[in-house]
């Protein structure tokens, strides 16, 4: 299916979409309250590939989730570590609110089902809009109920069941690092290269592949060439068995 033509019957099928209850009934079951403006989430849910315009897709809603969220994370970290330095609490920060740790949550509550894209888009499937779309979420959710509540409901509904702090310390926010130090310990040579840089959908996708020894073990697909290079690290780290 061409491009324009896909982008046309997304647009044709989501302004048919009625603000019906099942779609309300959905939205409550991720959210855990009933929302008030259905048209500001059905905006937050909109990825960009089926809403062109600004003020009808989610990016700016994502803009202002993300800093909404930097914020309560922030705010819960400094009252959970009374002791600990700014060190430790950015990279706290950092590790909860990863790409890959938001996008991991949010098909894990359930976004994938109720978000607007184009299913036809294979760069899509493969890359990590589920944790913008939570972002956007974030966003729409402070603009419905407030932040006081919303700080209460993310900390209710994003961190305590998905965040683990206590987990979190431990964990190696470079994936890329790990593995090179893996591959220094064993005399490896890890390189990563560009395998492929392609437009899709009016946005450029990178393919980055590692390769230990010139041998390609893993790839991986991604809107800049440091997520790819990081999603590569992360299927290569499994591979290994790291």
């Amino acid at each position: 299916m061409h491009v324009d033509s896909t982008l046309q019957f997304f647009k044709s099928f989501f302004d048919k979409a009625p603000s019906n209850q099942s779609f309300k009934k959905q939205l409550s079951n991720v959210l855990g309250f009933r929302p008030g403006d259905i048209s500001l989430y059905k905006t937050a849910l909109s990825h960009r590939s089926i809403r062109e315009g600004a003020d009808e897709n989610n990016e700016r809603l994502e803009f202002l989730g993300d800093a909404v969220l930097s914020s309560i994370i922030a705010h819960y970290l400094f009252k959970k570590y009374p002791y600990k330095g700014e060190g430790f609490l950015t990279e706290m920060r950092s590790k909860m609110v990863n790409r890959a740790k938001l996008n991991e949550i949010a098909l894990k509550m359930g976004l994938k089902k109720i978000t607007f894209y184009n299913k036809f888009d294979n760069a899509l499937k493969i890359s990590q809009i589920f944790g913008n779309t939570l972002e956007a979420l974030i966003g729409a959710v402070y603009l419905d109920i407030g932040y006081k509540k919303t700080q209460h409901w993310v900390e209710k509904q994003i961190i305590l069941p998905h965040m683990f702090t206590d987990d979190l310390e431990g964990v190696e926010i470079n994936i890329k690092n790990k593995l090179y130090g893996w591959a220094n310990k064993n005399g490896k040579a890890l390189e990563f290269t560009t395998l492929e840089e392609k437009f899709e959908s009016g946005r450029r996708i990178f393919t980055i592949g590692a390769t230990v020894d010139g041998e390609l073990i893993a790839q991986g697909k991604g809107y800049n060439k440091k997520d790819a290079s990081q999603l590569a690290a992360q299927i290569a780290v499994e591979k290994l068995g790291l």
